[in-house]
C-alpha cells in the first residue's frame, strides 16, 4: 500500500452502453480487493431504481415520506434518500454520501462528462466514436482491438488482471485524482 488511508483515489469509467464497462468493474473489484484495496462504487443511472420490495418496513417508512431511510443489518446497511426532484445526479454529491476515509479508491461507472480520471471501455464493433478524442481526463482506453488508434494507451479489455495491475500502479503512484473529503 501507498497513499494515505485517509482519502480516496478516484477513477471513471466512461463508455457508451454496451461496451461492457460492467462486466470489466465486476471483475476489477474482486482483483483490486485481493490487492488490499478498499474500493467503493458510484454507479450512475438515467433509470428510476428501487431497491426495496413493497411490503418491507423501509419500503413502506421511505414512501410514507422519509427524505432518508438508513436499513441498518448486521451484515450490511442500505442507505436510500429521496431526490426533491428528478434531475440528474451529481458526482460531488454522490461522492459526498460515501465514508472516504473508509476507502482507498472509489471506482465510478458513468459520469463521462466528470472531469475526473478516467479508463475509456470502447468495442469498435458496438460502431460509437472514441470518447478520449474529446476527453483529456481519459488515461488509458481498455478495449478487445489490439492495434487501434487512439491518442492514449490501450489496455487488454480481455486482461482485467493487466488492467487492476496497471491501476493499482497508477494509485499507488498518486496518479488518481483524491476527492476532497
Amino acid at each position: 500500500m501507498s497513499p494515505s488511508h485517509h482519502s480516496s483515489a478516484l477513477l471513471g469509467f466512461a463508455g457508451f452502453s454496451g461496451s461492457g464497462k460492467t462486466t470489466l468493474l465486476r471483475q476489477l473489484v474482486s482483483l483490486l480487493t485481493r490487492r488490499q484495496l478498499r474500493i467503493g462504487i458510484i454507479k450512475h443511472t438515467h433509470h428510476d431504481v428501487e431497491q426495496d420490495q413493497p411490503g418491507k418496513d423501509s419500503f413502506e417508512l421511505r414512501h410514507a415520506g422519509a427524505r432518508q431511510c438508513l436499513l441498518a443489518g448486521p451484515h450490511r446497511s442500505i442507505l436510500t434518500w429521496e431526490n426533491t426532484k428528478p434531475e440528474e445526479p451529481d458526482l460531488n454529491e454522490s461522492l459526498s454520501r460515501l465514508s472516504l476515509h473508509q476507502l482507498d479508491l472509489v471506482l465510478v461507472e458513468g459520469f463521462r462528462e466528470a472531469p475526473i480520471a478516467k479508463v475509456e471501455v470502447h468495442r469498435p464493433d458496438c460502431g460509437t466514436p472514441l470518447l478520449c478524442l474529446h476527453d483529456p481526463h481519459i488515461l488509458a482506453v481498455a478495449t478487445d482491438v489490439p492495434d487501434l488508434v487512439a491518442p492514449v494507451p490501450l489496455l487488454d479489455l480481455n486482461n482485467p488482471v493487466a488492467i487492476a495491475e496497471t491501476i493499482f500502479h497508477w494509485w499507488q503512484s498518486g496518479r488518481l485524482q483524491v476527492p476532497a473529503d
